[in-house]
């Protein structure tokens, strides 16, 4: 054996320690009946911004613990290039988002169901969510407690948030307390899957409280760069760290939970996908399987600037230093105040047509105003409303553009390709806006900063969504369930046509989920750990 490679062997080998990796992690050791081996790309959870739930700001454009990604020039937004930031650290994304707590509706998981995936119904999902959820609130039809996952309330009052619910109620939008029970519709306040005031990624809820059993091992910085085969049977992976290559087999299988971009670059990279790009890029066609890296979708936002007439932003706490530092001990002290903020403090979720079956639009309410997110906060007292298209009907791909694994795919999302997508898009716009203009909030809202109100016309609203549009970092299906000729795995998450190989994450999703993908993730580890330890009797 080459002296610069070390082989070693596992029962089962996770390839990412993201939202789906650090529960496999968990739930495939609790037993001690079986040897784990968790890879990671990326460093361990140090980072101090990754506890501070405002952190994930400073983390956008953090290289340490992020990916950095971009799409190719999207013709449906002028050519612009969308940034695509994903977790590159111990709990991946579920360390750097916006920790938002939204399942999706109820209907998402019926219609996976009727897609042909037998047991992904909403009645067969909901006990992984429950089992998942330690939820404040406490237990009831729709959530649990005891599981590893802290689900939170907010830890701050913040008047402005208040306000836009209740000038969606005088809009006529009802008041719903919980967005992921019986019924999404209505507009109320966001949970968390935060922990007294801290961020609890999936790295702090599952793969800490399993990291001290002798049958889970974790290697950080080790970038996979191959599956290997002994004819169609997955067999070892290669991965790299400290520049050295080397082999891990897995007795069992293989489990990929590297995300939608990285899990269909893995199995391209590894001879399992369309022939004519291993051929390409001078790849051994392992299967020709043509779905791997199709179907991706992802949610888009488009963000509305509001000039606020008092000066209870966060815009305003930051650009003052005094203020800024009683935020800063507020949280020190507390773990309460305005750095508890997540990506949304309040929304609403509703139809742009009455002939819709349940709801279209997701509104992410911020009480502060930047130019991207990410960046610095504006001069002026400003809030956020951004309206995000939840069942996007633009389709795109994930393509390697190297044989290197180091060089970052090739990514096209397809913003705005269908006039569904673009008329929910005008349709939601003026619905917000009447939100912002009712009652409730004329006491803050100055004027439309952007686009303002010389946007009015269908076209004007089409051409500022098209000028800033940007994502929700929602990218999933790339792996796609199902049972059809471009379905990558089959409704055990195995991929088809090939042994002892599964995916278990967001690429899997049969397609988009009507809200934030995290949860739905960490549900689909919940259930796939199940499958994992029943096909292993």
């Amino acid at each position: 054996m080459n002296k610069n490679n070390e082989a070693s062997e596992f029962d089962y080998v996770i390839v990412g320690a993201g939202s789906a990796g650090c529960v496999l992690a968990n739930r495939l050791t609790a037993d001690g009946k079986h040897s784990v081996l968790l890879l990671e790309a990326g460093p361990k959870d140090t980072n101090l911004w990754i506890h501070v739930p405002l952190g994930y700001g400073k983390l956008f454009k953090e290289k340490s613990v992020n990916w950095m990604y971009q799409t190719e020039p999207e013709p449906g937004l002028n050519g612009r290039q969308v940034f695509q930031p994903r977790g590159k650290v111990l709990g991946g994304s579920s360390s750097i988002n916006g920790l938002l707590y939204v399942r999706g509706q109820h209907e998402d998981y019926d219609r996976w169901r009727q897609r042909g995936n037998a047991g992904w119904g909403y009645d067969d999902v909901l006990p992984y969510f429950k089992k998942a959820e330690n939820q404040q609130r406490g237990a009831d039809k729709y959530h649990g407690t005891g599981g590893p996952l802290p689900v939170s309330d907010w830890r701050h009052h913040d008047p402005l948030s208040e306000a836009f619910v209740t000038a969606a109620a005088e809009t006529g939008i009802p008041t719903n307390p919980d967005f992921n029970g019986a019924t999404q519709e209505g507009a109320g306040f966001f949970q968390t899957t935060t922990r007294r005031g801290r961020r609890a990624s999936t790295a702090f809820s599952y793969l800490r409280p399993a990291r001290k059993r002798p049958n889970l091992h974790i290697e950080t910085s080790a970038l996979a760069q191959r599956i290997l085969f002994e004819g169609r049977r997955a067999k070892a992976i290669e991965y790299k760290q400290e520049d050295r290559v080397r082999t891990v087999r897995a007795r069992k299988e293989i489990l990929v939970s590297s995300g939608a971009y990285n899990s269909p670059q893995l199995l391209q990279l590894s001879g399992v996908g369309p022939a004519d790009l291993l051929k390409q890029h001078g790849i051994e066609i392992v299967l020709d399987a043509p779905g791997v890296g199709n179907d991706l979708q992802d949610h888009m936002q488009v963000r509305l600037i509001t000039r606020c007439a008092q000066k209870c932003t966060l815009n305003d706490v930051v650009n003052n230093p005094i203020r800024r530092m009683m935020a800063g001990i507020q949280y020190a002290a507390l773990r309460k105040g305005p750095l508890t903020i997540a990506a949304g403090t309040s929304g609403a979720f509703f139809k742009t047509s009455p002939r819709l079956a349940s709801p279209d639009i997701q509104i992410h309410f911020l009480p502060f105003s930047t130019d991207k997110m990410g960046e610095k906060l504006h001069a002026l007292s400003g809030f956020t409303a951004s309206v995000c298209q939840l069942r996007p009907e633009s389709r795109g791909s994930l393509r390697i553009r190297s044989a290197d694994p180091s060089v970052p795919p090739e990514i096209r999302i397809n913003y705005l390709a269908t006039e569904t997508d673009r008329r929910a898009f005008i349709d939601g716009i003026r619905i917000l806006r009447k939100i912002l203009a009712a009652p409730a909030l004329k006491a803050y809202a100055v004027a439309e900063v952007d686009p303002g109100s010389k946007v009015q016309s269908d076209d004007e609203l089409l051409d500022f969504c098209r000028r800033t549009g940007s994502t929700v970092y929602h990218p999933t299906s790339t792996c796609r369930m199902g049972s059809d000729p471009l379905a990558v795995v089959d409704q055990r998450l195995r991929v088809r046509g090939i042994e002892g190989l599964r995916v278990v994450d967001a690429s899997i999703m049969p397609d988009l989920m009507s809200g934030n993908t995290n949860a739905p993730t960490i549900m689909i580890a919940e259930k796939a750990s199940d499958m994992i330890l029943e096909d292993a009797r």
